[in-house]
């Protein structure tokens, strides 16, 4: 065997014992390559600096660069590659003007695999129309169905009220900034108003709507409790 090919073993032999470390495993599969990414990067920083959960629960996080169905496949593809038989997948994406069957595809594709395997779950973060749409609820009730341009349009009034310039769709910062000047318990609140309200209808159906939320609750589980305050009833 060759140095580098014992170095590979090695490296494959201690990923495989750090896993079996980690009774919570999250697999997050973002179809942007740095926006959503950067959101729940803050997630697992502070997740990963509590010392009751810092053990016990692993967060990958993988940018996709990618649309609807692709992030899916690509996620398939990366349990496969890795043979992750436990965990929870989550697809975070947009509708973006992609067709509604690959929107709702995912959702039906992520069933469909659920059957697999109980201790393997896929799980569909999607947002109608964009991840934008998420953040402004941080700091209003909003319902109108409009392009994703005037998302951002309210955020960046939103944050030159705040001090802060304008809304970038890669400020590494925009977990702490949502955390901290908006208010992610009533985001989390009127997501699932949105959705309760949209009840029977398909994803593409609710516009706008999200159910990034659903990903929100659960790694809010394992945050510091001062800062789950701020989540959580």
């Amino acid at each position: 065997m060759s140095k580098k090919a014992g170095m590979e073993k090695w490296k494959k032999k201690r990923r495989q014992e750090h896993l079996e470390l980690k009774k919570y495993r999250y697999y997050i599969f973002c179809e942007g390559q740095q926006t959503e990414p950067q959101y729940f990067a803050g997630f697992k920083k502070l997740i990963e600096e509590n010392p009751i959960y810092k053990d016990m629960v692993l967060i990958e996080i993988e940018p996709c660069q990618a649309e609807t169905m692709r992030v899916i496949g690509m996620a398939e593809d990366y349990v496969r590659r890795n043979r992750i038989e436990k965990g929870q997948i989550w697809c975070v994406y947009d509708k973006d003007s992609f067709p509604a069957s690959d929107f709702n595809g995912v959702v039906g594709r992520a069933e469909q695999l659920n059957k697999d395997n109980p201790e393997l779950q896929y799980h569909a973060a999607w947002s109608n129309e964009c991840i934008e749409f998420w953040f402004l609820l941080h700091f209003a009730y909003y319902t109108a169905n409009n392009h994703r341009t005037e998302y951002i349009s309210f955020l960046n009034e939103k944050f030159k009220e705040l001090g802060l310039g304008k809304y970038q769709k890669n400020m590494k910062n925009i977990f702490e900034i949502l955390m901290e000047k908006g208010n992610p318990k009533l985001a989390i609140r009127y997501a699932k108003r949105i959705i309760r309200d949209g009840q029977g209808r398909t994803p593409t159906e609710i516009a706008p709507g999200t159910k990034v939320y659903e990903l929100v609750e659960e790694l809010v589980k394992y945050m510091p409790e001062e800062i789950k305050k701020r989540y959580a009833d």
